[in-house]
């Protein structure tokens, strides 16, 4: 389901998308990559107290309308608002994220696109853990890179697929998921734990990732963190800092 006021020439214009528009996978690429190096990951109406809205409408005004970014339900849905007005297949998933100590409840959102008979993962909303470019769900058990990041698809015993990333030393789960499709309604509990719950880490601290072309800017809590060709930098950032920081780098009014 799409939002009622949403128009792909605007969608282009705030991602910068200035090629042709096919339902082929250059096209799906692309559109990807530009989303995510424009619109930032972000979790400051949390941050601000509010409940995140999924009505696909609200979502267009916040990202495009008002130049924001968002978390997995926000952005994610703003790209399969965008696959649907392209003429792209495509159907919203549920997945389990892997990177707490502890098991979780399926309350991420990702996508998975068919183009031409096969089909690929799209992930826009995994903060500074995503993918950069759609993985061929056919393609299981290999290694994929994508610029300075490594990932791989797994199948686990139960039939599920699990996504994995290289951290240099070691392989990392990321998330598992099945095919089942969702809706939006699927994703509201699950928001609400994320918006509301004292033990999300959307709740805990400013969190804000910016893909860029060869890395990728990250914010969580007081730490900042630049990635790029040349290498990683790290450093703290003080509370007054963090206004001119999430402006200047990331785009974004702070507090909202």
């Amino acid at each position: 389901m799409t939002a009622d006021n949403f128009s792909l020439q605007a969608y282009f214009r705030r991602t910068g998308f200035g090629g042709s528009v096919s339902s082929d996978f250059e096209t799906l690429r692309l559109m990807m990559r530009c989303q995510l190096f424009s619109v930032p990951f972000e979790n400051l109406d949390v941050q601000a107290g509010k409940l995140v809205s999924l009505v696909p409408e609200d979502i267009f005004i916040k990202i495009v309308e008002h130049g924001r970014g968002g978390y997995c339900y926000e952005v994610n849905g703003l790209f399969a608002m965008a696959l649907e007005a392209a003429g792209f297949t495509y159907r919203m998933i549920a997945a389990r994220p892997m990177t707490y100590p502890v098991r979780r409840p399926k309350t991420h959102m990702a996508l998975v696109v068919e183009v031409d008979g096969t089909v690929w993962l799209v992930d826009l909303g995994f903060g500074s853990f995503g993918i950069r470019e759609p993985m061929n769900l056919a393609l299981t058990g290999r290694e994929v890179r994508q610029e300075n990041e490594t990932f791989m698809l797994c199948m686990t015993a139960d039939g599920s697929y699990l996504l994995r990333s290289f951290d240099g030393d070691s392989w990392r789960n990321l998330y598992e998921f099945t095919l089942q499709p969702q809706e939006w309604v699927d994703f509201e509990p699950a928001n609400f734990l994320n918006s509301k719950h004292p033990d999300s880490i959307f709740v805990k601290g400013v969190m804000a990732v910016l893909q860029q072309p060869g890395g990728k800017i990250v914010l969580n809590g007081y730490q900042f963190k630049s990635v790029s060709e040349e290498g990683t930098e790290c450093r703290t950032v003080c509370p007054g800092e963090l206004p001119a920081l999430l402006r200047e780098r990331f785009f974004l009014p702070y507090p909202v």
